[in-house]
């Protein structure tokens, strides 16, 4: 998409819109929810390009994509010898983000011990690094996006109560691409032009026929999966036009009957396999896999991580 422009004839998202333009000069921490690929952090870069902190970068950092150790690092930074690996000083997320916005995407994966700690620096306007010894006050405006019911894990003790007020300030939820059936058209025609420009290709049209199969399409991974299959059709479209056969969308879905199981197979056998067949099918998008599993991306990358650890051991065992 544009920059930080939103594309949308929906009314909902107009609503969004509106609230966000009404909130930007404040500092009121602001909480987007929705499913993952609606388009959140696009959010979060409109209200930061429409706030009096524009003139300064949005800083972003993914909770799940952190791993757990180095969250706390991640966010407040380290002073020199803080911990193994720590030669020099650095500073975190929150010192890079003053007199800007934060954007906490993924909150939901954010462990409880470091939940405690965000929300002293919330309530304070300070951090301390770690290894450090006093306290940097901070102008941090903060945007937490998530695709998960926080209200829910509250109630199942997996995030604070007192966080999530703080954090919840200005709510906003956007909508599944399923129902914003307005907006299809409109993101169809703009994501083929822009992915022309992208490509230096001239600007191709789109049938009839094809935008029908857009339109009766449920989009799960919403308009993240909408924009890689109109890329996708353009690259492999050799005309001038972009029909039925150029979209790659599959109707029938993730077939869970069509995995060959066999008996034999261990538990952790079919667990490997399963979590390897929906990462291919999701084209390696672990949030996306991670949601159809049922599972937090953080697991997720701890199971990758394991198998990928048996893998060298295995080749190493072959080797010697």
């Amino acid at each position: 998409m544009k920059s930080n422009a939103i594309i949308t004839l929906d009314a909902t998202m107009k609503k969004i819109l509106q609230i966000l333009d009404n909130v930007a000069p404040s500092k009121a921490a602001v909480l987007i929810t929705g499913e993952s690929g609606t388009g959140k952090e696009l959010l979060a870069r409109y209200l930061h390009a429409k706030s009096p902190r524009a003139e300064r970068k949005m800083i972003a950092v993914n909770c799940a994509a952190v791993p757990e150790g180095l969250m706390e690092s991640e966010l407040f930074g380290h002073e020199k010898g803080a911990f193994t690996g720590a030669i020099q000083s650095k500073p975190g997320k929150f010192e890079l983000a003053n007199k800007s916005t934060l954007l906490l995407d993924e909150i939901g994966e954010m462990p409880l011990l470091l939940q405690t700690k965000l929300l002293r620096a919330l309530q304070e306007n300070e951090i301390e690094r770690v290894g450090g010894k006093s306290t940097l006050p901070v102008d941090v405006r903060i945007v937490a996006a998530t695709n998960k019911d926080l209200k829910q894990l509250v109630k199942k003790g997996m995030f604070r109560e007192d966080l999530f007020y703080r954090l919840n300030v200005i709510p906003v939820h956007i909508p599944p691409l399923r129902n914003r059936v307005s907006d299809l058209k409109m993101l169809t025609h703009h994501f083929v032009e822009s992915a022309c420009i992208l490509n230096g290709m001239s600007i191709k049209k789109i049938s009839g026929d094809a935008l029908e199969k857009i339109m009766k399409w449920g989009w799960p991974g919403n308009v993240r999966e909408l924009q890689n299959i109109i890329e996708r059709a353009v690259l492999l479209c050799a005309s001038d036009e972009i029909d039925e056969n150029h979209l790659e969308i599959n109707s029938e879905g993730f077939d869970i009957k069509s995995l060959p199981f066999t008996p034999g197979m261990t538990l952790d056998e079919v667990e490997k396999f399963l979590i390897l067949k929906t990462l291919e099918f999701t084209e390696e998008n672990r949030t996306h896999a991670a949601k159809i599993l049922g599972i937090s991306i953080r697991t997720l990358r701890n199971k990758l991580n394991e198998y990928s650890h048996k893998n060298k051991e295995q080749d190493y065992e072959q080797s010697v």
